[in-house]
């Protein structure tokens, strides 16, 4: 009988270790002062928000970083007491729980800063606020052009603080940085004019994680790694100087294993048909759990250290591999997606060439109805199903 965790026989496996020591490492490579951000948003990437983050700032972190408010407050309910950054839009809907649960958001319009301001001054608080300016990602922010007048609004209002002024680069993960360094001249003249204008913004933060990696002159006071510290580089091109550890597998146990004659079909479409008498072992998991149906009959998994084929469609909820090259193979037997299994290895990046995408999307795509186990110094530590 395989290891139980709990909640169904598939699995995400997450070792704390590795986040821990890829936190350090991003640490130990930045320039003087600057903190570092752990960026948490999306689930920490599939990886499991509230455990990464406590791993995070156990190793280091000084912030946390998450996309919507929502998920800044589900930290807080988790009891993390670090400052958060609300990087994405901010409605002014949701002022009141930003400032009841102390986040920091990103403001970039009148109406939402007005809200915050109004709520805080209720509270008795002062709200810190970081603006946000694009300076060639052409997504969310305010134009250069329009950052002094909307700073001098906001410094205006009481019951909010300037903190942070912060923009995001789009091709710093590529081997050309010459977009890169155009947008960071164009962030530096924005923070000159508002300091002819009085304003000063005690962190000033740019870099993601190809630039922290890559570009120790942006990292400024804040740093903000998302993809590295799951041990994962955003692009081939980025430099392999900080060494990171991949923390996430996908793993499951075998559910069946039974032999087809030549000519059986297998899945929705009966897209493959045995070509010989076959043994054919099921899975678990499947789309809904965010292996996606693009890997069907291109996929790999790993039973007993050797690589085999997914065969016919990933469904749902389960998929299936072709194990008749591998002895021995009985039900129950651990699968691996993502991971290593003895010599073997299947990375996200693997994974993502064969889909055409990213590895970010490949860890995002995890579905939160998978088992999160957390492993640190060989050891279970903590098991997130479900129904937790």
């Amino acid at each position: 009988m395989g290891q139980w965790f709990g909640g169904r026989p598939a699995w995400a496996e997450i070792d704390l270790e590795a986040i821990a020591a890829n936190v350090a490492a991003l640490q130990r490579h930045l320039s003087g002062p600057t903190q570092l951000m752990a960026v948490v948003k999306a689930n920490a990437y599939g990886h499991g928000a509230e455990m990464v983050a406590r791993t995070a700032l156990e190793s280091g972190a000084t912030w946390l970083g998450v996309n919507t408010v929502d998920e800044g407050v589900q930290l807080r309910r988790a009891g993390l007491t670090a400052p958060i950054l609300v990087l994405g839009h901010c409605p002014p809907q949701e002022a009141a729980k930003v400032v009841a649960n102390h986040l920091t958001p990103t403001v970039t319009t009148l109406e939402t800063a007005l809200a915050l301001a109004s709520d805080s001054a209720e509270r008795g608080l002062a709200t810190p606020v970081h603006l946000k300016v694009d300076t060639g990602m052409g997504r969310y922010g305010l134009l250069p052009e329009e950052v002094v007048a909307f700073a001098r609004r906001v410094a205006a209002l009481p019951s909010l603080r300037l903190e942070g002024l912060w923009t995001h680069f789009a091709t710093a993960d590529e081997a050309d940085k010459s977009f890169t360094w155009q947008q960071f001249r164009v962030y530096q003249a924005v923070v000159r004019r508002l300091e002819e204008d009085g304003l000063v913004f005690p962190l000033r933060h740019v870099a993601n994680s190809a630039a922290t990696i890559d570009l120790p002159e942006t990292h400024l006071d804040l740093v903000r790694c998302g993809l590295s510290i799951y041990g994962l580089y955003p692009s081939p091109q980025t430099s392999r100087t900080v060494p990171l550890r991949p923390a996430l597998a996908l793993k499951a146990h075998l559910a069946r294993v039974c032999r087809l004659p030549a000519g059986a079909s297998v899945g929705y479409g009966r897209t493959w048909v045995a070509p010989r008498p076959s043994v054919i072992a099921l899975v678990p998991l499947g789309y809904a759990d965010g292996y996606r149906r693009a890997l069907s009959n291109r996929g790999v998994a790993l039973v007993r250290g050797q690589r085999v084929p997914v065969i016919g469609r990933v469904s749902m909820d389960q998929l299936t591999v072709d194990v008749s090259s591998v002895p021995d193979v009985r039900s129950d037997d651990e699968v691996v997606l993502i991971g290593r299994q003895g010599e073997a290895e299947i990375a996200a990046d693997e994974v993502a060439d064969m889909l055409g995408t990213i590895n970010y999307e490949v860890t995002t795509a995890i579905a939160a109805r998978l088992p999160r186990v957390y492993w640190r110094g060989g050891e279970v530590v903590r098991v997130q199903t479900l129904l937790e």
